[in-house]
């Protein structure tokens, strides 16, 4: 229990606690990041770590002169890609087994087709828009990897959406950080980076479901 309640207190409360490890433990917070970022995108039991509230504060200490922005976006930018490729290869192992399974009550087989044709056609500007939502940048890869979604394509898309997320989001966090208002609303901005896009993601799948059905 104490260590899903420090989880929780470093989600919602993530500026503090990075900032009182980079004072501690200096340089070492480079290899905490690192394992944060791929553990959250590679690891697909593991979504609910910080993603956009950590990248814009990382950004935010970057522009305070207490961490290396160059070295933030190489090191995170490296995490994303890889942890993404790690998702897709576990995926993409699971995959042929998913194809010998017989329908039943935990798997459908015409879902799972539907869901491999759908990679091969909107995969690429999925696994993009995927890494601004939590939970969903942590599932969709692991899903193109059982689809089998072409690697090459997947890698792709994977390294252009991983840039995107990181640079983009760091790069704000580095200018934006350091404004008086956002230093007062840090804790608002990082309820709103974890709310609003989990908000739309079960919005999102909500409509699917209600197709599917229809």
């Amino acid at each position: 229990m104490e260590i899903i309640a420090f989880l929780v207190d470093f989600i919602l409360h993530v500026d503090r606690h990075l900032e009182a490890f980079v004072t501690n433990y200096g340089n070492w917070v480079y290899a905490l990041l690192f394992l944060i970022i791929f553990v959250e995108t590679g690891v697909v039991v593991m979504p609910f770590l910080p993603g956009d509230s950590l990248l814009f504060v990382v950004g935010a200490l970057c522009g305070l002169g207490l961490m290396s922005y160059p070295l933030s976006i190489g090191l995170l930018f490296a995490a994303a890609v890889i942890g993404d490729q790690c998702n897709y290869s576990i995926g993409h192992a699971i995959g042929p087994k998913a194809f010998r399974w017989e329908q039943s009550r935990f798997f459908n087989r015409q879902a799972f087709m539907q869901a491999n044709a759908f990679y091969e056609k909107y995969g690429g500007i999925t696994i993009i828009l995927a890494r601004f939502f939590p939970f969903m940048r942590t599932f969709v890869p692991f899903v193109a990897g059982i689809a089998h979604m072409g690697r090459a394509k997947f890698t792709m898309f994977n390294v252009i959406g991983g840039a995107i997320w990181v640079v983009g989001i760091v790069t704000a966090g580095y200018f934006l950080g350091g404004l008086p208002w956002v230093k007062e609303n840090l804790d608002k901005i990082i309820w709103a980076l974890i709310i609003v896009p989990g908000l739309f993601a079960i919005v999102g799948a909500w409509k699917s479901r209600r197709r599917s059905t229809a």
